[in-house]
């Protein structure tokens, strides 16, 4: 689903940062990756770093929020595909699950890591799944909205479930199934 971000050697010293953290951040964990492995694959300087992000914690934040500006942009054009969120939403997670990086969610992988030692990132995520309950939201009948959080809790256990290691196709279909019994009986 999300684009794989191009780096490029020539861009911004900021931008091939934020690049960097990206990838080594969501592939190997927040505490995992030190600020040193960070600068190598930037091709930095630590002074360079620093003057763009003065912390660990500064880093993070700008790496959840380029995230999550990437993956609801994603998300949202995706669903779009299709006039029906009984067919675009799982097709939409399906895509994104079979992505050779697919390593969860950024968001939910964050908190785990992190707890509540960063309010700051906790806010972040907080409102980023709020984004992506309205975006499916804006997808259902008036009716249908007050099932939005019912839909949500779908979407965070298919994301998990895929993540420890179940096959995609599978728990896909569980979501679209459950889907169907939710927003086609009035269940």
């Amino acid at each position: 689903m999300l684009t794989p971000l191009e780096f490029d050697a020539n861009a911004a010293a900021r931008d091939r940062i934020l690049i960097s953290a990206q990838a080594l951040f969501y592939q190997q964990g927040i505490r995992a990756t030190g600020v040193d492995k960070v600068i190598a694959a930037a091709g930095v300087t630590k002074v360079t770093f620093y003057r763009h992000f003065p912390a660990k914690n500064t880093l993070i934040l700008a790496f959840l929020q380029q995230r999550h500006q990437r993956w609801m942009s994603a998300f949202r054009a995706s669903l779009a595909r299709d006039s029906n969120l009984m067919d675009a939403l799982p097709s939409t997670l399906l895509s994104w699950f079979n992505d050779e990086d697919y390593r969860g969610c950024a968001f939910i992988n964050t908190a785990a890591e992190l707890g509540s030692s960063l309010p700051e990132a906790s806010a972040l995520i907080r409102e980023h799944k709020q984004q992506m309950a309205q975006a499916i939201a804006e997808r259902l009948t008036p009716e249908q909205q007050m099932k939005t959080a019912q839909i949500v809790l779908l979407v965070e256990g298919a994301i998990v479930q895929v993540q420890i290691g179940e096959k995609a196709e599978a728990i896909v279909e569980v979501l679209r199934q459950a889907l169907v019994q939710l927003l086609k009986t009035g269940a």
